[in-house]
């Protein structure tokens, strides 16, 4: 799947959502939703028809093609998976769905995919830093990017977090 830019899913994403929910949707609905202008949803509609993500039928009525359906159902099962999982560490919903919508972006495929197995496996109760023994396994260090050692900080974060 090509990889389109995160605005673009956010419009495709919330034109599954309405259409779900309301059964039709229509340019004024997305632009009721996202609580942005009529003229900025008009040019993002224009964009989506031309990537072939949507058509839009002569009653303004707008549909996904199965490319865009693709992309949004995507977007929104990540969504979904990030907001459930920061709400079941104790994040306010509200703000896990704020999270939610910007991490959903920006993970590769892999990483969801990884994230989701260990999420859908019951998260285990085991800190990383019994873990920390496997770093070596797996080519990691304990350096950052430019070759020196990570900060204490980060080092100490990363005994307190639990997977």
């Amino acid at each position: 799947m090509p990889k389109i830019q995160e605005s673009a899913e956010n419009y495709l994403e919330t034109i599954l959502v309405l259409k779900e929910r309301n059964g039709t949707v229509r340019s004024v609905d997305i632009a009721a939703e996202m609580g942005f202008s009529k003229p900025s949803v008009s040019v993002a509609m224009k964009n989506l028809r031309e990537q072939e993500c949507i058509t839009m039928g002569e009653d303004g009525l707008i549909s996904l093609t199965e490319k865009g359906r693709k992309i949004a159902e995507s977007v929104y099962e990540r969504h979904t998976l990030f907001t459930q999982w920061l709400v079941s560490l104790g994040v306010d919903a509200a703000t896990a769905a704020q999270d939610a919508c910007r991490i959903e972006h920006v993970l590769s495929k892999e990483t969801f995919e990884a994230i989701k197995r260990h999420v859908e496996s019951g998260f285990s109760a085991r800190p990383c830093s019994a873990r920390i023994g496997s770093w070596k396994h797996a080519g990691l260090s304990r350096q950052n990017g430019r070759g020196g050692p990570v900060p204490f900080a980060r080092k100490k974060a990363a005994r307190r977090v639990f997977f």
